[in-house]
């Protein structure tokens, strides 16, 4: 009599949990420069079991089943990209710098902990809707760091090519801006060049600049994109309040129609 094993239970999710952070462990160890002969058998055993579990799952769903499945599809993908460092422990490689990329991979094990994040699918599925919802705000922030970019380039490309030299430059060097970071060093540094008047333009511009993109258009980044975040919340929160203003109306209209004790007692006497 064969035992079989289900993939997806609670006990199977949690034995690879602590494998997962076991072979977390040993990548750290690794890293560290711990080169025993333990922490690469323990490394391949990881493997392995990981391999086991992909193919279980296979089983259980069919090779098409599985990579329909998101989560499978990023598990099966770091499975895949780990066999290397499998074949490698049996098949001597001539090549160890093909070897060290398979082994820095290794690292992208970590995301496989996502899985037991406490709602991480509603997670997902909220990000997912404020990136659709956002994705003509972002646009528009771009399209607003190009046209300061190009002007920028006009204006300060002569003066410091180092950041307004290409639009290329200045693109990134506008988007440090917005960010805030630096926003102090780039204007500083063309304002040296000018006289008195000139310097005071120049940190104007940066200033209005900086106000533009840094505050008001970051600020509305950050509304909108959490806005739409919590709006599943706020949806349920709705609805709720929806069906107790109908229950209530309800309850108003159904007293409305019934005779007022008062009244029936009047009624009655006379």
């Amino acid at each position: 009599m064969t035992m079989k094993i289900n993939p997806y239970s609670l006990r199977a999710e949690r034995m690879i949990m602590a494998v997962i952070l076991i072979n977390s462990v040993i990548i750290f160890l690794d890293a560290s420069g711990v080169h025993r002969p333990f922490v690469i058998y323990l490394d391949i055993l990881c493997s392995f079991i990981f391999l086991v579990e992909m193919l279980a799952k296979m089983r259980v769903d069919g090779v098409l089943g599985y990579w329909r499945s998101g989560w499978n599809r990023l598990d099966g993908t770091l499975v895949l990209l780990s066999l290397p460092s499998i074949f490698a422990f049996f098949f001597p490689i001539t090549d160890l710098s093909f070897l060290l990329i398979f082994r820095m991979l290794r690292a992208f094990r970590f995301f496989r902990l996502i899985h037991f994040f406490p709602g991480v699918e509603q997670i997902g599925k909220n990000f997912r809707k404020a990136l659709r919802e956002s994705f003509s705000l972002f646009v528009g922030y771009f399209i607003v760091i190009c046209i300061f970019a190009l002007l920028s380039t006009a204006l300060f490309g002569h003066i410091s090519p180092k950041y307004f030299g290409t639009p290329w430059d200045s693109i990134y060097s506008v988007f440090r801006l917005f960010t805030i970071e630096g926003w102090y060093d780039i204007p500083d540094s063309i304002a040296a060049t000018y006289g008195p008047w000139g310097i005071f333009f120049v940190r104007l511009y940066f200033v209005f600049l900086l106000i533009i993109g840094g505050v008001i258009g970051l600020s509305l980044i950050n509304s909108v994109f959490v806005d739409a975040m919590v709006s599943d919340n706020n949806d349920d929160v709705l609805k709720r309040l929806d069906q107790l203003e109908q229950k209530i109306d309800q309850l108003i209209q159904a007293n409305a129609h019934e005779p007022h004790p008062l009244d029936a007692k009047e009624g009655t006497e006379q």
